[in-house]
């Protein structure tokens, strides 16, 4: 039998609930946990914890929307992925980590032998939080680090705090997704990650929605992708003041590069492991509504991410406010 998901959204959890899910979690019968937005105690959320470290089956874990508050709960957090092995996704978008919460998660995250999607948008971050980051993306040779990588609406952030990132970017040898949407990057820190994108071997996602761009920018992607070789095959770019025409150009060229791929490509796997893929779908920050859309052209979304490979639950866990 596989294990279930359990999947909770926005509900105050009781502690009887809560009993029921680290009993489920402890005795490895979920695969995937997610409380994003719900409300409970803090000794709950410790006992939660406790549960996440004594699993051997948990390989997605979502803390999304405000569940991890405070230092103490951000050490719980750091305790129980010290102890976890399994846990290959972790969502705390929308946390209120800070710098402060990133030097407390930063050794548990950076050694964790199986951790290749982190989602860290919306977290109030900062430089010193970024170059904590920028070392769980290795370079070429060494470690394992991550593959997929959110830092969406973190606005804290510098420039000299991304240029350091997109060195990062550059020699990292698994990354293979980058969500920087909403951030107040524009053209020349974009610039920096232009030249970070053509020289990754292995980067094929770039979401830049929402960043302060214009046509500068879209030129040298086009350039890029038009000249030169790349992993990249989808670029994000709505929300930005870059011309549909822009937008369409760069679409075509990757769309062609990808046809190539896909023709070179060995014939996909057959069997349940293939068609049963675990997707989960990223949190994704919601601008406020007086945001002005600056085009109304063709445009690439990326709409789900990670952990291809995870066997999908058979069954699910009946509680109450199961979404």
């Amino acid at each position: 039998m596989l294990p279930a998901s359990i999947q909770i959204t926005g509900e105050q959890l009781s502690a009887a609930e809560v009993q029921d899910i680290c009993e489920s979690v402890q005795e490895d019968g979920v695969r995937l946990l997610s409380v994003r937005g719900c409300q409970l105690s803090d000794r709950d959320f410790g006992r939660v914890c406790r549960s996440v470290a004594a699993s051997g089956s948990l390989a997605q874990l979502n803390l999304n929307l405000g569940v991890v508050t405070g230092s103490g709960r951000t050490r719980h957090l750091a305790d129980a992925l010290k102890a976890n092995r399994s846990l290959q996704t972790l969502f705390l978008h929308g946390s209120p980590l800070l710098d402060a919460g990133l030097v407390t998660l930063n050794s548990a995250l950076s050694t964790h032998p199986a951790l290749v999607c982190l989602d860290l948008g919306d977290c109030m971050l900062g430089d010193e939080a970024l170059g904590l980051i920028c070392g769980m993306l290795p370079p070429d040779g060494a470690k394992s680090g991550l593959r997929e990588l959110t830092l969406s609406a973190n606005p804290g952030i510098s420039s000299k705090g991304w240029a350091r990132l997109a060195i990062a970017v550059a020699h990292s040898s698994q990354l293979r997704v980058l969500n920087l949407d909403y951030n107040p990057l524009g053209d020349h820190v974009v610039g920096m990650l232009a030249v970070s994108v053509a020289s990754s071997r292995t980067l094929e996602v770039l979401d830049l929605e929402g960043t302060g761009l214009t046509n500068q920018s879209a030129q040298v992607f086009l350039d890029m992708v038009e000249n030169f070789p790349t992993s990249l095959r989808v670029l994000v770019l709505a929300e930005n003041a870059i011309s549909p025409e822009l937008q369409q150009q760069i679409c075509d060229l990757l769309s062609e590069g990808e046809e190539d791929d896909e023709r070179e490509a060995p014939p996909p796997l057959q069997g349940p492991a293939s068609s049963s893929a675990l997707r989960p779908i990223r949190e994704k920050y919601q601008p406020p509504t007086w945001l002005p859309h600056s085009n109304s052209g063709p445009q690439m979304v990326l709409l789900t991410s990670g952990l291809g490979h995870l066997m999908a639950s058979s069954q699910s866990h009946a509680l109450h406010g199961l979404m």
